[in-house]
């Protein structure tokens, strides 16, 4: 095992690559806490990790203005390109811990293994919180203290023991944006309500629409903007 000062500075140099590769978020998690309230939760990539790193990616304000009540292509293409820039940057990450002597694995941005409910390898809005990026929102999504929902995420798995960052205890305040945008009336105003079966609904439906295909939306993101600091959870 490495000495504690050479392995807080591999996250430094991963915050670098991160950082270097347009992240506007980066945090690391233990996952001991996670563990322990789903002990499922790293049961779909066949393996134990006790740490995450987690990245996001902002999105473009401008490929979110056209979106209405539904997704549009042009978004649907930027969405596809964050995933691609996510994946290619998690490899990165994970490539540079395994030189460093540790395992690690980088979990697709949006691979979907599992419908109803739809799901990936681990939620990476889990994963998020417990790096201390944001808390989650009425929406369901991750709610970055400054860029809200506007953003897509990533995570790379390891037993490199980084130092953790702490989740942040928060919520959406007054805020109701999403609430009223949301087209399958899927979000309520407590968290612990959103209704998941009408939200895959819509999303299914979303997949007839010419030149999209597959299961997104955007309009909660878009409507979700974030703010300057994190508002006390009520």
């Amino acid at each position: 095992m490495k000495a504690e000062g050479n392995v807080q500075s591999i996250r430094s140099e991963l915050e670098s690559i991160a950082r270097w590769a347009g992240a506007k978020a980066f945090g690391v998690a233990n996952l001991t806490a996670l563990k322990k309230a789903d002990p499922n939760l790293l049961a779909r990539v066949g393996a134990d990790f006790p740490r995450a790193a987690v990245m996001g990616l902002r999105l473009q304000k401008a490929a979110l203005d056209g979106i209405r009540d539904r997704p549009t292509p042009l978004y649907f293409h930027h969405y596809r390109q964050l995933n691609y820039q996510l994946d290619t940057l998690a490899l990165r990450i994970a490539d540079h811990i395994q030189d460093e002597g540790f395992r690690a694995l980088a979990v697709p941005a949006s691979q979907v293994i599992g419908k109803e409910p739809m799901r990936g390898a681990v939620s990476h809005r889990a994963m998020g919180w417990a790096a201390g990026l944001g808390h989650r929102g009425r929406n369901n999504l991750l709610v970055h203290p400054e860029f809200g929902s506007r953003m897509r995420y990533v995570t790379v798995l390891t037993d490199a023991p980084l130092r953790a960052d702490k989740p942040v205890r928060a919520g959406c305040g007054s805020c109701r944006a999403c609430v009223a945008a949301c087209p399958a009336k899927a979000i309520k105003m407590k968290t612990e309500n959103f209704d998941l079966a009408a939200c895959y609904a819509a999303l299914t439906e979303f997949t007839k629409i010419p030149f999209i295909g597959q299961h997104v939306c955007g309009v909660c993101v878009k409507a979700c903007a974030g703010r300057r600091r994190m508002i006390s959870a009520e």
